[in-house]
């Protein structure tokens, strides 16, 4: 079982960096943090797998941590290297069925971050009993779904995938609004507008003002009866 990093050592700097987890850049803007605060839980309204897999990413940016996916047995491990996880640190719990509480409080003594999808409603209860094995462990549970007393509701409002033509064709892309909503500052709500993925299977913001493309300039020519020659400026 891995041990975490960065959980060692007195110094300032290290305690100020367990304080919240790296995200990818796209995503800072949409958090009111810029960054996952350790120990809590997110819910990922409607369980999208690729914002879920976006917001894991950040592991890899924290160090080398390591991650786990409980509960996702439909998982792609492609699209979540894709996105920025290493899989040489990723520990997978395809179907723990009813146990799968268990499973997260061991797992979050030993990674960074844990994606669930739990086979059920989750009681309160339970829930507050996982709260405080993560405020204990540091560990952030990213939820596939509704979650009680979740710090953070994040969603996909809108989506359109873009590579697809009278039926035929392949995915490039999908382009997306996600939002972002919950306790303290995140109350009003932020959006953020990306591509989750983009052709190359990452996450980056979307340009609203793409650059235009210039219109053809015809110069005349010197001569009355020389012929007129086009040049693209």
């Amino acid at each position: 079982m891995p041990g975490k990093r960065g959980q060692q050592g007195e110094d300032g700097e290290q305690r100020e960096g367990r304080g919240l987890l790296p995200v990818p850049s796209a995503l800072r803007e949409v958090l009111p943090e810029a960054g996952l605060r350790r120990g809590t839980a997110v819910s990922v309204a409607g369980g999208d797998t690729g914002l879920l897999l976006a917001l894991a990413a950040g592991v890899k940016e924290s160090g080398g941590g390591w991650a786990a996916a409980v509960g996702l047995p439909d998982l792609g491990l492609a699209a979540a290297e894709g996105y920025g996880l290493d899989l040489r640190r990723l520990l997978v719990a395809d179907d723990p069925g009813p146990h799968w509480a268990e499973v997260v409080s061991v797992l979050a003594d030993a990674v960074e971050l844990i994606m669930l999808r739990p086979d059920g409603p989750v009681p309160p209860k339970l829930a507050a009993r996982l709260a405080a094995v993560l405020r204990r462990s540091g560990c952030v549970l990213l939820v596939a779904g509704p979650w009680p007393g979740a710090a953070l509701r994040l969603g996909v409002r809108s989506g359109r995938w873009f590579g697809l033509g009278d039926g035929h064709g392949q995915l490039v892309g999908r382009q997306v609004e996600v939002v972002a909503e919950g306790r303290g500052s995140a109350v009003r709500g932020r959006t953020v507008r990306l591509w989750l993925p983009d052709e190359y299977g990452a996450v980056r913001p979307l340009q609203e003002q793409p650059q235009p493309v210039a219109e053809p300039t015809v110069i005349p020519a010197a001569e009355p009866m020389a012929p007129r020659v086009a040049a693209v400026v």
